[in-house]
């Protein structure tokens, strides 16, 4: 890595000093992407290593999809951990296990992609440059599993990288500077921002949003999170995203985490959501003392697609207790949805069966022992516990879509939070009301998926 002293001497420098550099180096047209990553391992210079890894990522963003694709191929072929001295070092520790040949076995095991990432990283583009190599990589990895360890060495490097250590909390507010602001609109992934006004709403004395940011990434937020500071428990989105401005602040009871979203998606599998809750809860506790019970609203997306699992299957459809007549309303429901045609009546008439349905679904429907549905496996693994299920939170097409429009509050309890997680983690266990439990009926089955 370059010195901060040396990368703010090239950066004053700019494009023009980068170009001079660029002739002194004699980087030609001849010379390929790949071949400019086998020159930058060979070199010691801080000088040439910089202006060698920003031409590398200049040529990288100016590829099309088959030459990032095949840039990507190469790297994974060209920079393997060196076979011979992979079976000295696995030999040596077989014969001899110990920390100095599990240290020797570690280092020849490390593929010298690693390299050419933390070179890359001393660009003036630097680490951003590589988050969005990486959100380009994953478009490919679905149809071309050979990359998968290029994927897993950013991965190595970007867990380190971006550990809590080094994450910056902020608040976001309505004197942020608008060019963050912009980007909040952008990445909101929950609930859609409609324009600056419903921006506005969601940024007033009765709202609070935090975000978190990175030094390497500058003014480009991480992941953010919107909070409703209420007198009651939120059950339907729009009391909450369409509710009227405030004129004051009455002391808060409740605080409402309705949205969070992850901004950048060659960060995926990097998990900050987890530590910014915890985060907040603390300082929204410290900034109201009012506050008795921290709540989200939550979708379960995907909820929808496992009722249609259910329907076709005569074993579950016998588990959960569905007669024929439930199976056929259900069925003609899902297609309703599906087409997006309306089905109030039909949703309605639908509302027992589906309430029952969602809470085993949350309850005891796993993959590899955890909550099937994400966004359940996500709080209830940070210790939140789940709540309460709500009937008609969101009828939005989209939550339709997902969970034919109900919503779910997971309840944070901060003298609570790791116990739930140990008892989920260790046993199994879910947190949960025992209104869920009761609304579950007892029909359940545990399938891992």
């Amino acid at each position: 890595m370059a010195t901060p002293t040396f990368k703010k001497l090239m950066y004053r420098l700019g494009g023009a000093g980068l170009d001079v550099w660029r002739r002194r180096l004699g980087l030609g047209e001849e010379q390929t992407a790949i071949d400019l990553c086998h020159r930058l391992v060979g070199l010691r210079g801080e000088a040439s290593a910089i202006v060698i890894a920003d031409e590398i990522i200049s040529r990288f963003n100016a590829m099309n999809d088959d030459q990032a694709l095949q840039f990507f191929e190469q790297l994974v072929d060209h920079f393997q951990p060196d076979s011979e001295s992979l079976k000295i070092a696995a030999e040596f520790y077989l014969a001899e296990p110990g920390p100095e040949a599990a240290s020797a076995l570690a280092d020849a095991a490390l593929a010298p992609r690693q390299s050419v990432f933390r070179l890359l990283s001393t660009s003036p583009a630097g680490v951003p440059a590589l988050v969005k190599l990486r959100e380009r990589l994953l478009a490919f990895l679905a149809k071309n599993p050979q990359l998968q360890p290029l994927d897993s060495d950013l991965m190595h490097l970007f867990l380190s990288w971006f550990n809590r250590g080094f994450l910056e909390l902020r608040r976001i507010d309505w004197q942020t500077p608008a060019h963050i602001l912009e980007k909040l609109i952008a990445y909101e992934a929950v609930h859609e921002i409609r324009g600056w006004d419903d921006l506005r709403r969601r940024l007033a004395e009765d709202r609070r949003c935090f975000a978190f940011f990175h030094p390497a990434l500058q003014d480009e937020p991480l992941v953010f999170v919107q909070v409703a500071l209420t007198q009651d428990t939120a059950t339907v989105i729009g009391d909450i995203i369409d509710e009227a401005m405030s004129d004051e602040l009455i002391p808060p009871k409740t605080a409402i985490f309705y949205s969070i979203s992850n901004c950048q998606s060659g960060l995926r599998g990097v998990s900050f959501g987890n530590f910014l809750i915890k985060q907040v809860l603390l300082e929204l506790k410290q900034e109201f003392p009012s506050i008795e019970n921290s709540l989200t609203l939550s979708p379960v997306p995907n909820f929808r697609r496992w009722v249609q699992s259910v329907l076709a299957d005569p074993d579950l459809i016998e588990t959960y207790g569905l007669s024929e007549n439930r199976v056929a309303r259900l069925t003609a429901l899902d297609q309703e949805i599906k087409n997006n045609n309306e089905a109030a009546d039909l949703l309605e008439e639908c509302r027992p069966a589906l309430l029952r349905l969602c809470a085993a679904f949350l309850l005891f429907e796993r993959r590899a022992d955890l909550p099937k549905d994400a966004v359940a496996r996500f709080h209830l693994s940070n210790g939140a516990s789940l709540d309460q299920v709500n009937w008609a939170g969101d009828l939005s097409a989209r939550r339709l879509k997902q969970s034919f429009g109900i919503l779910v509050n997971y309840l944070y309890e901060a003298d609570k939070l790791e116990q739930n997680h140990e008892q989920l983690v260790n046993d199994g266990e879910i947190a949960a009301s025992s209104i869920v439990k009761k609304l579950a009926n007892g029909k359940h089955t545990r399938r891992a998926a």
